[in-house]
């Protein structure tokens, strides 16, 4: 039979009936409602199920006022911020019964600071009657009581309570290396694990609740300075039921007593190790590693800490012994190859004729020397060196190299001087920068009642000499004439905004300005040559306490976390 004579015909005009879902009334209230596999609307299904059965709406959780850490137990100690996730995840994992349903939504609820509540809004999904699915919202309630933990109760009872000590040593006269250590602890904020800081002869100790804190703060100085150090240990306490001992650790450190622009001999065999460099070098850098350079011929050599350590080399000059001259005239001297020896630009070989500022004007006598300043210096400039000449230097790598032909130069410049320049600028005012630096809080073995001092760092410390502390106090200018000078060096460490140096910088520029026609000379005098180095404002940070600026927890201990706002009860197939 021919299929095609039954085809579907096309109908226009007719009648189309809509579909339309069917409506059932509840067993319950007889309302209308979509179908579903209980027969019964929300309301009805809400009064009859609870989701939310069985799960805790109140909960205790303890958290200590000192360091803000919660328990989580039976004795770990979490911390986490205000409003954070952590914070939330600790919560949730203190709630009874919720592994019971499953969890859709969850976040914190505004309360008030001192309230000692916090409110967490959950949204949870249950199956109930015929395989149903219902969603509820709901509300626990999280009551904090302050608890002191172990960690705080001992440090509370005794504040001195250590277990590990650091003991920094440098045998040096000056404290400029503690100067940067202490601006590289505060940036990368390992002072915060610091129970004491005390400062003695010749270095500081520092004092840890734990083991784990010195040996990261070891690990943290090795990465920073040349130094080696040994260990010990003292049994304090011991359970002999328990089997349990209570020791105190004792770290003393060394740290190589060279520092940058010192003049120093090397020993014969490490200078014959790195390309036979000559014996007498400068120290022109200083990290985990000393970085030697042979101011005559710009040859240079990296020792690591363990090599120097097992041959060290001999100081024989040092920045106290500095003497200013002042360059008469100076002359390049082409290097073997683009960068010279192994120091990648960073220096130009010149020969100059200089003279004593001291001599300068009495007498006639002049030195020819040859220097690794030859890109800084001009003819005019002020430069810093040793007087080696007249020195009296002891060594026995010294008389040894000495014997084997070794000659000295009469003069060995280490630095270019701006000394002239400050005093003009300090001389009408403008001496204030516009940075500073933090500084920790350090207590004094000499002091009669343990004061601590930190922050500003000014005015004598109690205990100790005056002529002690000036010689500190030129210490600390000298270290922070550093870090002007010295781009790498000042990368390493966190310098901070002063708007009170910035106020009295306006001030004297205005008081300048009034006095610009009579000081015409004396500006027309400190124009040439180079200006006086200064920390370019972009390097600047600005000080957070100066800014006051709070945590996000101020406003209320919760309220910034993820709020999901729909309130309804539904129910899902």
């Amino acid at each position: 039979m021919d299929q095609s004579a039954y085809a579907a015909v096309p109908v226009s005009g007719t009648f189309q009936p809509q579909q339309t879902a069917g409506h059932v009334l509840c067993c319950l209230c007889g309302i209308s409602i979509a179908p579903n596999p209980t027969n019964m609307c929300v309301n009805c299904i809400r009064s009859q199920v609870d989701v939310t059965e069985g799960i805790q709406k109140q909960v205790t959780i303890l958290w200590c006022k000192i360091c803000g850490r919660y328990l989580q137990p039976p004795k770990h100690w979490v911390q986490a911020d205000p409003e954070s996730k952590e914070l939330l995840t600790f919560c949730l994992k203190r709630i009874k019964g919720l592994q019971k349903v499953k969890l859709v939504d969850a976040g914190f609820i505004w309360t008030e600071p001192h309230s000692m509540r916090l409110k967490v809004k959950l949204t949870v999904q249950g199956e109930v009657l015929n395989g149903a699915i219902l969603q509820q919202s709901f509300v626990v309630e999280f009551v904090v009581e302050r608890h002191m933990c172990p960690t705080c109760n001992r440090q509370n009872a005794n504040p001195n309570m250590w277990i590990a000590c650091c003991q920094v040593r440098q045998h040096v006269l000056h404290k400029r290396t503690f100067f940067f250590l202490e601006q590289l602890i505060l940036k990368h904020n390992l002072d915060e694990s610091c129970v004491n800081v005390k400062e003695i002869h010749e270095g500081i100790d520092f004092y840890f609740s734990s083991r784990a804190h010195a040996i990261k703060f070891l690990d943290f100085l090795n990465s920073c300075v040349p130094m080696r150090y040994r260990h010990d240990k003292q049994l304090v306490s011991h359970d002999v039921h328990t089997s349990n001992y209570n020791y105190k650790y004792t770290f003393s450190v060394e740290v190589a007593p060279v520092c940058k622009d010192d003049l120093v001999c090397l020993h014969p065999k490490v200078a014959a190790s790195h390309g036979g460099i000559s014996q007498l070098v400068l120290c022109t850098r200083v990290t985990n590693a000393l970085t030697f350079t042979d101011p005559l011929t710009l040859r240079s050599a990296t020792i690591e800490a363990k090599y120097y350590f097992d041959k060290p080399c001999t100081t024989l000059m040092t920045a106290r012994q500095l003497i200013e001259y002042i360059v008469l005239d100076i002359e390049e001297i082409e290097t073997r190859g683009p960068g010279g020896y192994n120091h990648n630009g960073r220096w130009a070989l010149a020969e100059c004729t200089v003279a004593k500022l001291s001599d300068f004007g009495s007498n006639d006598r002049t030195y020819t020397a040859r220097t690794h300043l030859g890109h800084l210096l001009h003819p005019g400039d002020h430069a810093v060196g040793y007087d080696v000449g007249n020195a009296n230097l002891v060594g026995g790598d010294l008389d040894a190299a000495l014997q084997k032909g070794l000659s000295l130069p009469d003069v060995i410049l280490v630095r270019k001087s701006y000394e002239d320049k400050r005093r003009r600028r300090k001389a009408k005012g403008e001496a204030s920068r516009a940075w500073k630096l933090k500084r920790m809080n350090v207590e004094y073995a000499g002091d009669d009642e343990g004061g601590a001092s930190g922050g500003g760092g000014g005015g004598h410390h109690r205990g100790r000499g005056v002529s002690l502390a000036d010689i500190e106090a030129q210490d600390m200018e000298r270290f922070l004439e550093e870090l002007e000078e010295d781009p790498d060096m000042r990368a390493r460490v966190a310098l901070y905004r002063n708007p009170e140096a910035a106020a009295a910088g306006a001030a004297a520029a205005a008081a300048a300005a009034a006095a610009a026609a009579a000081a015409s000379m004396a500006a027309s005098e400190d124009s040439d040559g180079d200006e006086v180095p200064q920390v370019p404002l972009e390097e600047l940070l600005d000080d957070l306490a100066a800014m006051q600026i709070e945590d996000g927890g101020a406003g209320g201990r919760a309220g910034g976390a993820h709020i999901h706002d729909d309130s309804h009860d539904s129910m899902m197939d």
